[in-house]
């Protein structure tokens, strides 16, 4: 294996100037590792491209390659004839993409916290410089506790405090969630956050617990509204705006048996009255006037009914952007709900706002250092979210421990970077890269344009607003597969896609 890396690394160094320095944790199991002084990324000049005539090719394969560039020129392919053909055809176009991100949950700030100064600001501009970094442009901060928190909690848990005199940020809030996501928004000002409340403070609630069963009383409505509220003042104060709110996270877990994750149950006629009646007049009113609402927040298999129903009411439906969604119940949902949704409500728009892998029972164990296989994932979900109107792709904790923590219910998962604090270093993870080889090079206000479609090779493309096309083609195959891209407008390209790889090519259009 020792061999191997050596090769790999040598692979590697000959396509990029800043690479991948790798440690493996098993047969295809990879991980670049950085610290204090170095972590592998690309330059501030990947982000030209090339000469009219060809275009910049960024490879990362199960082999172990990360990022790899190279050049490719248009022209014919007689020479080498392919298996499979693309036609990309920039005059179809769709959706506008709003960006890629993560979450700063208490755990990612109790993890980051762990590090030195200087690994830590290193792990933050791995997500979020835009020269060197995978230039995320998105941020979900939660509102109050989560699962991953040491602790249940909301901002004000002092029963019946109807005129929330009691309201104040946790201390989790000021160590955790705050300063990362200031160094995030210092290193890209064009970072939007959007946040959500797991649950409202327990005696707002039926069964007065912040888990379980429980359906926020009609009598605290109003209540709420103004709850929520006053965390967009006091973040506001703390130098950070909020872009949107949700009207909860995954409501629909308060129907399930046994289940302790934080929650808070909705109807969709509840969420519709509240919404119409309380937070969105409540905001309009607000200095938060200009903070959108998106609604649901839970798995794609609610869709389209529950947003049909809350869409019935026709004042909840103008304060409501858009849906957002979650990935773990992808399997039981197909893409056509997503499609259904955005033919109904072609005015709002769909966003992926969590996902992450190690989630199920099964996954064992909860952290798999240098899995491809989740890698895969990740990549194949991101293109067909973008392939099914998606505005993004939002990941879940960006940074754990080697445990997949911490977590209060012991609910652990995987992460695109796990921490090692005893080395002061961190592990880029195969899931990194499939989000960056979209969120790097997909700018904001980017459109998603035609690309045909094959089951051995998965494809997505857009034109940037420089006018350049971006696409991302994923080769799902244990066997190198060769590929004519045919771009209608521009020409040709030959590629031989190496197995289990992902590939993003721009060029200029």
């Amino acid at each position: 294996m020792r061999t191997a890396l050596l090769i790999i690394a040598a692979l590697v160094v000959e396509g990029n100037a800043n690479d991948c320095v790798p440690r493996s944790f098993g047969s295809d199991r990879i991980v670049c590792v950085c610290n204090a002084t170095y972590c592998d990324g690309l330059p501030d000049n990947e982000l030209e491209v090339p000469e009219n005539g060809s275009a910049y090719w960024y490879v990362s394969n199960k082999a172990g390659l990360r990022l790899s560039k190279s050049e490719v020129k248009f022209g014919s392919c007689d020479s080498d004839p392919s298996n499979i053909n693309l036609n990309i055809d920039s005059t179809k176009r769709y959706q506008q993409i709003l960006g890629y991100g993560g979450a700063f949950t208490d755990s990612v700030g109790i993890n980051i916290k762990m590090l030195s100064q200087a690994t830590q600001d290193q792990l933050i501009r791995t997500y979020y410089d835009p020269k060197t970094g995978s230039r995320y442009t998105l941020g979900r901060i939660p509102i109050g506790g989560t699962d991953f928190s040491t602790r249940p909690y909301t901002y004000d848990d002092v029963d019946d405090d109807t005129k929330l005199e009691h309201f104040a940020l946790a201390k989790e809030d000021h160590k955790y969630k705050i300063p990362y996501a200031k160094k995030a928004l210092e290193l890209n000002p064009d970072v939007k956050f959007f946040s959500a409340a797991w649950s409202a403070p327990a005696w707002m609630k039926t069964n007065d617990e912040i888990n379980g069963y429980g359906f926020l009383k009609t009598e605290y409505y109003q209540d709420y509204a103004n709850y929520l509220v006053k965390f967009l003042d006091e973040y506001k104060e703390n130098g950070l705006d909020i872009w949107a709110i949700t009207t909860g996270n995954e409501p629909f877990n308060a129907y399930i048996p046994s289940d302790v994750l934080n929650t808070m149950g909705w109807t969709p006629d509840t969420m519709a009255t509240w919404v119409a009646d309380n937070l969105g007049p409540t905001l309009a009113a607000s200095g938060h006037n200009e903070t959108l609402i998106m609604a649901l927040d839970d798995q794609r298999f609610n869709l389209p009914w529950y947003i049909e129903q809350v869409f019935s009411n026709e004042q909840a439906k103008e304060y409501i952007v858009g849906t957002a969604v979650h990935w773990y119940g992808d399997n039981v949902a197909p893409p056509l709900v997503l499609d259904q949704t955005q033919d109904s409500y072609p005015d709002k728009f769909i966003l992926m706002t969590e996902a992450c892998t190690g989630s199920i029972v099964t996954n064992y164990p909860k952290v798999l250092l240098g899995s491809w296989d989740r890698g895969e994932e990740y990549i194949l979900s991101i293109i067909e979210y973008m392939n099914h109107w998606a505005v993004g792709w939002v990941d879940w904790n960006i940074a754990l421990d080697d445990k997949g923590g911490p977590n209060w219910i012991n609910n652990f998962v995987d992460s695109p970077i796990i921490v090692n604090p005893e080395t002061d270093e961190f592990y880029k993870q195969p899931m990194y890269y499939a989000l960056t080889h979209f969120s790097r090079f997909v700018d904001r206000d980017s459109t998603r344009i035609n690309i045909t479609d094959d089951d051995h090779v998965k494809s997505v493309a857009f034109l940037t607003p420089s006018n350049e096309i971006v696409t991302v083609l994923y080769n799902r195959q244990n066997t190198s597969q060769h590929v004519t891209l045919e771009d209608l407008q521009k020409g040709t390209i030959c590629l031989e896609l190496s197995p289990h790889s992902m590939n993003t090519l721009k060029y200029n259009r």
